[in-house]
């Protein structure tokens, strides 16, 4: 995969572990793709090569240190010479790997400008099969998985984000329509509050949360059930929301 050929290179969409050690979760050939790469493109280098490891980078014959990881940060992705810098490697006909912090690169991860700029410059894309929470979230809730839409973060602003909140649950009344949303850990306490308090009774809430892990927590309950439990979980964890 990574013999310098006489066109431009393929980028790679690699997806990365939820969290855990299994790497039974990453397809074979999506780790055999990773493990062959010299030239990366990542929001983390540190976790990075935690995960090349994983994939068994060293039983490639590569050195970790070796590797050219180049960081891609939300700046990056609003500067196009930026951009290029980073796929100068593919430019010059070398395979690429892109993998995010996120599980799945371009999905609720700034990589989809890179993408957007690859396409741009004629590169080949190839996304690699892999674990994508929202889905996983969205297949365990029972919602409509035939119509949904992923919100990304809701407003940090308690105000902004409580309009929004009721925006989204009209819009999952009218529409049929499942509303997915994340939120950074250290405010799902808040965002799970302002759900019970201004959601109707009978909305659906599915909270996913540490999917994949040994601690794996999904439930989907009615709001008023919600708010009937004598105690709710401490959600300082990676959690994704539907409402339906």
């Amino acid at each position: 995969m990574d013999d310098k050929p006489n066109s431009y290179g393929t980028l790679y969409l690699l997806p990365t572990l939820l969290g855990g050690d299994d790497m039974g979760i990453i397809a074979p050939q999506t780790r055999q793709i990773a493990v062959s790469l010299s030239y990366f493109i990542v929001e983390n280098a540190r976790t990075t090569r935690r995960h090349l490891l994983k994939m068994g980078i060293k039983e490639s014959g590569k050195m970790i240190d070796e590797l050219s990881l180049r960081e891609l940060d939300k700046h990056s992705t609003l500067d196009t010479r930026a951009l290029d810098t980073l796929l100068q490697p593919l430019i010059d006909g070398y395979d690429m790997g892109l993998m995010s912090e996120a599980g799945c690169p371009a999905i609720a991860d700034p990589g989809n400008a890179l993408v957007r700029r690859a396409h741009e410059r004629g590169i080949v894309v190839a996304p690699m099969a892999g674990t994508s929470s929202l889905l996983l979230a969205l297949m365990a809730s029972g919602m409509n998985g035939q119509q949904f839409a992923f919100n990304g973060y809701l407003p940090q602003n308690r105000e902004a984000r409580i309009k929004r909140i009721k925006q989204l649950e009209l819009r999952a009344l009218r529409e049929q329509q499942t509303q997915l949303f994340i939120e950074t850990p250290y405010r799902n306490q808040s965002l799970v509050a302002d759900l019970l308090q201004h959601c109707q009774a009978d909305t659906r809430l599915c909270i996913a949360a540490q999917l994949t892990l040994p601690d794996q927590y999904i439930r989907t309950l009615l709001i008023a059930q919600w708010r009937s439990l004598h105690s709710i979980p401490d959600w300082h964890k990676n959690a994704r929301f539907c409402i339906r």
